[in-house]
């Protein structure tokens, strides 16, 4: 497949809630795939579907040594997660040369419809937790930055600008 261009902030769409997928079909396998592709290319450990402008609730992660085991996601949501915070630094091809220090759970347990179209509930951990907290802020019209204080997100905000 191909890897897509990520839209540029402040793209609207990135502000956007996506649209729940219905059924997984072999479109939404073929655009799985470019999204695989994609995070790849930019190199990420994940990509949700609206950061390359298709509006449906798609994630992909990835945060394995080897990169090869990427995990499909349709619908994902967070079901637990832990108190225990993590901090880690975010980014996001959409909005390049800028990254912040994020705190999230250090643990989630998430269901979503796998490729095979079955609800599965999965632990992530770690690295993995955080791409899949980051994912479907993407997915319901959130970005990192919105976890910083009105302060902090100004600043970043002016440094992408100058980095453009």
């Amino acid at each position: 497949m191909t890897a897509r261009p990520c839209i540029p902030w402040p793209d609207k769409r990135l502000r956007s809630p996506a649209a729940p997928v219905e059924a997984i079909t072999d479109e939404i396998r073929a655009i799985w795939t470019d999204m695989i592709d994609t995070m790849e290319a930019m190199p990420g450990v994940g990509l949700g579907a609206p950061q390359i402008g298709v509006m449906l609730r798609l994630a992909v992660v990835d945060a394995s040594e080897e990169r090869s085991q990427p995990v499909r996601m349709a619908n994902p949501e967070i079901l637990h997660a832990s108190v225990k915070l993590r901090s880690h630094d975010e980014a996001s091809p959409n909005l390049p040369g800028v990254w912040a220090k994020i705190e999230r759970p250090r643990a989630v347990t998430v269901r979503f419809l796998n490729e095979a179209g079955e609800i599965e509930e999965r632990d992530f951990v770690g690295l993995w937790a955080t791409s899949v907290q980051h994912q479907i802020d993407h997915l319901n019209g959130k970005m990192y930055f919105d976890h910083l204080s009105k302060v902090k997100r100004d600043i970043l905000l002016r440094r992408a600008k100058k980095a453009r």
